[in-house]
């Protein structure tokens, strides 16, 4: 981008305000145009010019941000990125905005704001340089609508009660990677957009799909909220990994925020790893981690799948999981918020195939046990 990007600070504390101005004006890709105390001071400055990014927080006087969002996403669309501080009620307010068509979150917590938002700095700059890029949606979906249908495969019904097969009792191979009659493994990692984009490839997958782990770029507290709620519409089981977790048919596990996530093996059974770490591609958790894990430990039975998101995290894991023997897919740009991790993993080589969303389960699908 040639210009700097506008951004407007919404958020009832003052301190907040001058702290992410500072963050904000200290990134030379970044101007921050003005502050604002409520909504309605915000739609004032709006009027005046329109900016590149809105930052805006939850709970606020005079209307609430989630109020706000909905109103500015049916008039005027213009990338936000919600500021709120994660407590457990606090996820689930802030999962409305995600729907209500917000590009992303940053966590604000409630104690220490200040130090907090300064040790956040990376991330903060990140997310408002990402949302710049995204495409906002002009109109949330509502809650109780599907996107696309759960796509069945032929002869599949819902599945039983996971159980162990007669191959968790045989060694594993030596050398290389297990081999290919062993349970597939399904990878995938998102940032900007992700969390709507996952819902939708979640949603249209049955309950006897293969086993799926996931890393999506999100502030430490609001993983679990996600998960819970992908869980209540998915016939999949979904939940936030926790460290030793096996893998299993049916079940999708997403690793917390500020943890990597690994995929491991112990005889014929995938398992993951929970572990704390330094950033990896500017990211914790890092796709990269989790897909050069998969390249590691499951080789061809194995499927990659990078969507939208700003950067090259899991550019890097995607190429070792297509070398591996991996099946490898990326999200194609018409259909991502971003098309930054997607794009970088094609420009390097990694990707055996680009589809639309819609197109990303029936490729899950395909290539289970095939």
């Amino acid at each position: 981008m040639g210009q700097k990007i506008r951004v407007l600070i919404v958020d009832d504390s003052a301190t907040v305000r001058q702290t992410l101005a500072g963050i904000l004006s200290s990134d030379p890709q970044i101007e921050v145009m003005g502050t604002a105390a409520d909504p309605y001071a915000a739609v004032r400055r709006i009027a005046e010019e329109a900016p590149d990014v809105i930052t805006l927080d939850v709970e606020m006087p005079r209307m609430d941000g989630i109020t706000f969002l909905r109103k500015l996403m049916s008039q005027h669309p213009i990338p936000v990125v919600m500021c709120s501080s994660l407590v457990e009620d606090g996820s689930e307010t802030l999962m409305q905005a995600l729907e209500a068509g917000a590009v992303d979150v940053i966590l604000k917590p409630r104690i220490d704001t200040r130090q907090s938002l300064l040790d956040a700095q990376v991330r903060i700059c990140d997310t408002v340089k990402a949302a710049a890029r995204a495409r906002p949606r002009s109109s949330a979906r509502p809650a109780s609508a599907s996107a696309t249908p759960p796509v069945t495969p032929l002869g599949r019904t819902r599945a039983p009660e996971p159980k162990l097969s007669a191959d968790v009792m045989m060694p594993a191979p030596s050398g290389g990677a297990m081999a290919r009659t062993t349970e597939r493994v399904i990878c995938i990692g998102a940032s900007t957009g992700g969390t709507e984009a996952l819902r939708e490839v979640l949603e249209a997958l049955p309950a006897d799909s293969p086993g799926i782990v996931i890393v999506q770029h999100m502030p430490e507290s609001f993983t679990a909220a996600f998960a819970r709620r992908l869980d209540s519409l998915c016939e999949m089981t979904v939940r936030e990994a926790r460290d030793g977790d096996t893998v299993l048919r049916g079940q999708v596990l997403i690793a917390p925020g500020n943890r990597h996530m690994l995929l491991q093996r112990s005889g014929a059974r995938y398992l993951v790893a929970v572990k704390e770490g330094p950033l990896v591609s500017r990211h914790r958790p890092s796709v990269d981690v989790l897909f050069r894990s998969a390249a590691h430990c499951a080789g061809g039975n194995a499927v990659g799948v990078i969507m939208t998101g700003m950067g090259d995290d899991g550019a890097t894991g995607m190429r070792e999981m297509q070398q591996a023997g991996a099946f490898t897919v990326a999200q194609d740009e018409e259909s991502c918020v971003v098309f930054g991790m997607p794009k970088e993993a094609i420009a390097r080589g990694g990707v055996d195939k680009v589809v639309g969303l819609s197109s990303i389960p029936r490729e899950i699908l395909r290539h289970d046990r095939s």
